[in-house]
C-alpha cells in the first residue's frame, strides 16, 4: 500500500552535493549560454553573452576568462562578418596568450586574425600573421601544418595576382609531399604551380 504522505513538490531540491547550475558565477553562465547561441548560429546573441562574460571576468580579475570569453566574442564577431572588431576582440586574447607564453593558442589566433584580415581585404597583413604561423610549423616540425599554411599563402598571392610567388608557394607543398612519398599529392600541387607560371 502506498505511503499516505505525499512529499509537496515545492520541497523537491537537489540533494547535497549535487548542482543545479545555480552555483556558476554569472560571467560563467553567460560563457556558456554564448557557447550554446553560437552553436546555433544565433550570432548576434552569442556577441551579446560573450560580451556579457568578458566584462564579467574582467571585474574578476581571470586573465585566462579574458582570453576565453575574447576570443569566443571575436569568433562571434566573425560569423557576423564584423572583421575589424573580431580581430580587436582576438587581438585581446593573444595578449593574454603571449603574456602566458602559449604558443599554440597564439598560433590559433594567429590563424583566425589572418582570415580577418583576408576578409578585409588586408592581404599583407594576413600574409605577415602567416609566414609567422609557418615558422612556428618549421621549428615544431609540423608538416601538415606548413602545408596548410602554405596553400593559403598562394591563395593569396593568386588573388594579389602575383602567380609567382603563389607557384613558388605551391612548389613548396608539392616538394613537401614528395618528401613524405605522397606522389599524387605532390604532383598536383607541381600542376598547380605550372599553370600560374603558363599565365604569367
Amino acid at each position: 500500500m502506498a505511503n499516505e504522505n505525499i512529499q509537496p513538490l515545492e520541497s523537491l531540491k537537489p540533494m547535497a552535493g549535487e548542482s543545479a547550475g545555480e552555483d556558476l558565477d554569472p560571467a560563467r553562465k553567460d560563457y556558456l549560454e554564448g557557447r550554446k547561441l553560437h552553436s546555433q548560429g544565433e550570432y548576434t546573441q552569442a556577441a551579446l553573452a560573450f560580451h556579457n562574460a568578458l566584462r564579467g571576468v574582467e571585474e574578476q580579475g581571470d586573465e585566462q576568462g579574458v582570453a576565453n570569453a575574447a576570443d569566443r566574442l571575436g569568433d562571434a564577431c566573425f560569423a557576423r562578418e564584423e572583421y575589424a572588431m573580431a580581430i580587436a576582440n582576438f587581438r585581446r586574447a593573444f595578449a593574454v596568450c603571449d603574456k602566458e607564453d602559449d604558443s599554440f593558442s597564439q598560433l590559433s589566433l594567429n590563424k583566425k586574425m589572418a582570415a580577418a584580415y583576408r576578409k578585409l581585404g588586408d592581404r599583407e597583413k594576413a600574409l605577415e600573421l602567416l609566414f609567422d604561423m609557418l615558422e612556428h610549423y618549421r621549428l615544431t616540425n609540423n608538416p601538415k601544418g606548413a602545408v596548410e599554411v602554405l596553400v593559403v599563402i598562394a591563395e593569396i598571392y593568386a588573388e594579389q595576382g602575383d602567380r609567382a610567388r603563389a607557384a613558388d608557394a605551391y612548389r613548396s607543398v608539392a616538394s613537401i609531399h614528395a618528401r613524405f612519398k605522397h606522389a599524387r599529392l605532390a604532383a598536383e600541387f607541381d600542376q598547380q604551380a605550372e599553370a600560374l607560371e603558363r599565365e604569367a
